[in-house]
């Protein structure tokens, strides 16, 4: 038995999402910078797919061949189509440096996120100067 001709459609547009959509979409090639820093970009990949056909019987034509087409085959004649839509968007770049390594992202909430990321830091900072403070007033 033969295979349907809708098949046909979706294996072909699935096959060009494939080649789209690999590591390299989704995890950059790193850049190296003259301080010896690598860069890495990272994104987001979304994609959709969507495939469609018919298949259609002339009536006028049944009554007088039988049911079968003008070529005396049961097959009926098909129509279809299929597409598929890639959005890529930049989420970060993870800096890699000798001291440390960073996820700087590209979003509007990057004030946020940064604060965040120092939020550890910040808590040392703020302990070590109440500690200071405390053997000042008692001493």
């Amino acid at each position: 038995m033969a295979d349907h001709p809708i098949e046909a459609l979706m294996n072909t547009a699935m096959e060009n999402i494939k080649g789209m959509v690999d590591v390299n979409t989704i995890v950059g090639d790193p850049v190296e910078t003259a301080d010896g820093s690598v860069i890495v970009p990272i994104s987001k990949v979304s994609f959709g797919f969507a495939a469609g056909g018919a298949e259609y019987t002339d009536t006028s034509n049944q009554q007088q061949d039988g049911g079968k087409n003008g070529n005396g085959s049961n097959k009926k004649p098909f129509g279809g189509g299929s597409g598929a839509g890639v959005m890529l968007q930049p989420v970060a770049f993870l800096v890699v440096s000798e001291e440390q390594v960073r996820l700087l992202p590209v979003t509007d909430n990057a004030v946020v996120e940064r604060l965040i990321n120092v939020a550890p830091e910040l808590m040392k900072e703020i302990k070590s100067m109440v500690k200071n403070n405390s053997k000042n007033d008692n001493s």
